[in-house]
């Protein structure tokens, strides 16, 4: 890692509680070393970062432990889905065309 070091923003969020932790790192840092170095995890015990999916500007990383930071960059943790978004749908497209076929039958 360089001498020269990067401004960087970590944030996670619960429906009830945000946080943004403002930190500087080491130029070459990844954005799971940001993740760590930002002590987030004491304000959510809950939180593994070892399997957390995170991404920068709401574009997901891949490897969170190789993807190499930039100046200003922001570092989002993102919460386990509820409910699988593809199932969501289903069942959603399924009730919709259920009442439209009780709207024919009247």
């Amino acid at each position: 890692m360089s001498d020269i070091k990067i401004k960087v923003e970590v944030c996670y969020a619960l429906p009830n509680k945000q946080q943004i932790i403002a930190l500087e790192v080491a130029e070459g840092t990844t954005v799971f070393d940001a993740a760590e170095q930002s002590g987030i995890v004491k304000q959510f015990p809950e939180l593994d970062l070892a399997t957390a999916k995170m991404g920068v500007f709401g574009k997901a990383v891949a490897n969170p432990k190789k993807e190499v930071l930039s100046a200003n960059d922001r570092v989002e943790i993102y919460r386990p889905l509820i409910a699988d978004p593809k199932e969501v749908r289903k069942v959603r497209a399924a009730k919709v065309k259920a009442e439209k076929a009780a709207d024919k039958t009247h």
